[in-house]
C-alpha cells in the first residue's frame, strides 16, 4: 500500500466518523434534552414541577442505560438497526446505537446544567408570572448555556471514542481502519495515523467548544 492508497483510506475513514459524530450527537441532544429537562423539572427536591414517581422511573432507566458498555449495547441494538435502516453494519447503521448509547448522558448533562441556574432567578421569574413552560425556555435554558454547551462538547468527544469502538465489530470509521487495516495486517503506521486524526479531532472540538462555552458565559 503506497501513500496515496493509505491517505485515501483515512480520508474515507475520517469522512465515515464525522457522520457518525454528528448525526449521532443530533440525535442524542433530540433524545436526551427532554429526557434532561423531565428529570430537572420532576425532581421531588428541586424541581419546579415536582413529581416523585416519574422522576424516580425516568431516572432508574436512565442510569440503566448508562451503565451498559457500549460494545454489548450496540450488539443489543443490532435487530434494531436492522429495522429502522436495513442492516446492522455500516456507518449509517451505526448511529442508531451511537444516539441511544449517548443520549442517557446527554440528559444527565442537561439535568445538571438547569439545576446550576440560580434558584433566585426562576423564582423572579415565577414573580413576574411566567408558567412552567417559559421558565424552562425562557430562564433555565438559555442561562444554562454556557455549561450546556461543554457539556455537549464532551458528547462529542465521548461519540469520537464510541464510534472508534464500533469499528470493532463493523461500523466503518478510523475504528474499523485501525483495526482492519492496522493491527489485522500489522500495519503500525496505519493505526499511528488512525490514532493521530481521532487526536486531532478530539482536540479541535474540545477548543471550539470551550471558547464557545467562554463566549457564551462572558455575554450572559
Amino acid at each position: 500500500m503506497d501513500w496515496n492508497q493509505l491517505f485515501s483510506l483515512v480520508g474515507v475513514s475520517t469522512w465515515q466518523t464525522l457522520i457518525m459524530v454528528f448525526w449521532s450527537t443530533v440525535f442524542s441532544v433530540v433524545l436526551g434534552l427532554p429526557l434532561g429537562i423531565l428529570l430537572c423539572t420532576a425532581d421531588p427536591l428541586s424541581g419546579i414541577k415536582p413529581r416523585p414517581m416519574l422522576y424516580q422511573v425516568v431516572t432508574r432507566i436512565v442510569n440503566v442505560l448508562r451503565s451498559f458498555p457500549f460494545i454489548i449495547l450496540m450488539i443489543l441494538l443490532f435487530p434494531l438497526s436492522r429495522i429502522i435502516i436495513g442492516t446492522s453494519i455500516g456507518t449509517v447503521a451505526t448511529i442508531v446505537p451511537l444516539s441511544i448509547a449517548a443520549a442517557p448522558f446527554v440528559a444527565r448533562v442537561i439535568e445538571t446544567s438547569l439545576k446550576e441556574v440560580d434558584p433566585g432567578v426562576v423564582q423572579a421569574a415565577r414573580a413576574m408570572g411566567s408558567t412552567n413552560s417559559q421558565i424552562i425556555w425562557k430562564v433555565l435554558l438559555p442561562e444554562a448555556m454556557p455549561s450546556l454547551i461543554a457539556g455537549i462538547t464532551l458528547t462529542i468527544i465521548n461519540l469520537i471514542g464510541y464510534s472508534a469502538m464500533a469499528g470493532a465489530i463493523g461500523g466503518g470509521g478510523l475504528g474499523d481502519l485501525a483495526i482492519r487495516y492496522g493491527y489485522q495486517r500489522f500495519r503500525i503506521d496505519i493505526m499511528i495515523v488512525s490514532v493521530i486524526v481521532i487526536l486531532v479531532m478530539v482536540e479541535v472540538v474540545q477548543v471550539i467548544g470551550t471558547k464557545l462555552a467562554d463566549r457564551l458565559l462572558i455575554k450572559r
